[in-house]
């Protein structure tokens, strides 16, 4: 990339640096600003609390940190996560005292994306925007992103998975272009059994070069099946699996690169998952009609709006939905104090015919029609209404007042 192309891209950024050595931002501050000329940078001279955090700003506040992981190691790798957890979107390059093979794993496990060593020096700074600029993609303006969805179970076997695959495919048959379906449960993923799939990638080996990301690098690391790009989960459950905690890195770089994604997860909980339905612009959250399936909805919705998931988007779908058995529409509503996005009805033999050849549901069928439906709802062709704006917090608007003066 372009030195010029540099320049460009990061007149869309807005930096942070936290650090409570003064010989640290001494060191840096001035090489920001002399490679990033564009980027205004917000310095924090001490690690922040997590109330503090929470006041960032969102939209308006930084897309872009350095943190020093030299003066508190243990607090700054903390940090990342609660960082990423109130801005998801922000990339977090760590600052090191010497290149620890095992630090920069713990860092970039916890979801910062890059890292400096000192002495820092232009090259390396060079080196770490430009693999920033590729995972933002932001060339074209935020209009131009693709569109997340995250299916969620409430509980297992409630039939997420292949809501989620062949959601896929109703966007592909209504002629989006670039599609990717991606499993990202570590532990249970099933998208590969359910579409007769196997590959020596997976999601943890994007996670792995995150440092080295770009697009040949992707299309490596994707399987291509009817048109579609399908990221797999691991084969086997190896260590380490279970300590996964951000999975923006994987979101975001996706976001930028196609039109739809859609993210299959294997449950509410934890902070990976957590960080899935925040990166994400919906979160269908599946559930059955039968009672146990609904109280864990409740105990789903409740999680999820307790750790900043917003309810506003999460979407109630209730598959294999029969009035027969369980609870209809409008009890469902009443007993979890919420509406029901939208029903898929049950069509056992048409499912299991699709399951057992490996292939999409028929277009035609009550499944399928169904879901035609809830796919056009969650991501139609032009949004009609615009997001109402936030009130600004006052930490919101120091952010957004510095970021204003120093870009003018």
């Amino acid at each position: 990339m372009a030195r010029s192309d540099i320049d460009a891209l990061s007149g869309s950024w807005k930096a942070l640096l936290i650090t409570p050595n003064k010989t640290i931002a001494g060191e840096l501050s001035p090489m920001l600003a002399q490679h990033l000329p564009k980027t205004p940078v917000f310095e924090m001279q001490s690690y922040p609390a997590r109330q503090v955090l929470a006041e960032l700003g969102g939209s308006q506040g930084p897309n872009l940190c350095f943190l020093d992981l030299i003066s508190d190691a243990e607090r700054a790798l903390a940090l990342i996560g609660e960082l990423l957890a109130v801005q998801p979107g922000v990339k977090i390059i760590v600052l090191l005292a010497y290149k620890n093979p095992d630090t920069i794993l713990r860092a970039m496990r916890q979801g910062a994306v890059e890292f400096l060593v000192r002495p820092f020096d232009p090259e390396q700074l060079d080196h770490a925007v430009e693999r920033i600029a590729s995972l933002q993609r932001i060339d074209g303006g935020p209009e131009k992103q693709g569109k997340v969805i995250t299916v969620i179970p409430a509980k297992g076997a409630c039939g997420a998975t292949t809501l989620a695959a062949n959601l896929a495919q109703h966007y592909k048959r209504a002629g989006r272009k670039k599609i990717l379906l991606a499993d990202l449960d570590p532990l249970t993923g099933t998208l590969s059994f359910l579409l007769k799939l196997k590959s020596n990638y997976s999601f943890v080996d994007a996670l792995s070069r995150s440092t080295s990301l770009d697009e040949d690098v992707w299309k490596g690391i994707v399987t291509q099946q009817a048109g579609l790009d399908i990221l797999l989960s691991p084969d086997q459950v190896n260590e380490g699996l279970h300590e996964l905690r951000d999975a923006s890195m994987i979101v975001e770089f996706a976001r930028g690169f196609y039109e739809v994604v859609i993210l299959d997860a294997g449950s509410v909980y934890g902070e990976w998952n957590l960080t899935v339905a925040r990166s994400s612009d919906e979160v269908v959250l599946v559930t059955t009609n039968e009672l146990p399936s609904l109280q864990a909805a409740q105990r789903a919705m409740d999680y999820l709006e307790g750790n900043r998931v917003s309810r506003s988007k999460i979407r109630l779908v209730v598959n294999r939905y029969n009035k027969e058995s369980g609870l209809g529409r409008d009890a469902i509503e009443t007993a979890l104090h919420c509406d029901v996005y939208h029903v898929v009805p049950g069509d056992y033999e048409v499912i299991h015919r699709a399951l057992i050849e490996g292939k999409p549901v028929a277009s035609n069928s009550n499944f399928g029609k169904s879901l035609a439906q809830l796919g056009d709802r969650l991501c139609p062709r032009a949004k009609s209404a615009e997001q109402p704006a936030k009130k600004a917090s006052a930490l919101s608007g120091l952010f957004s007042s510095f970021f204003s003066k120093t870009a003018n």
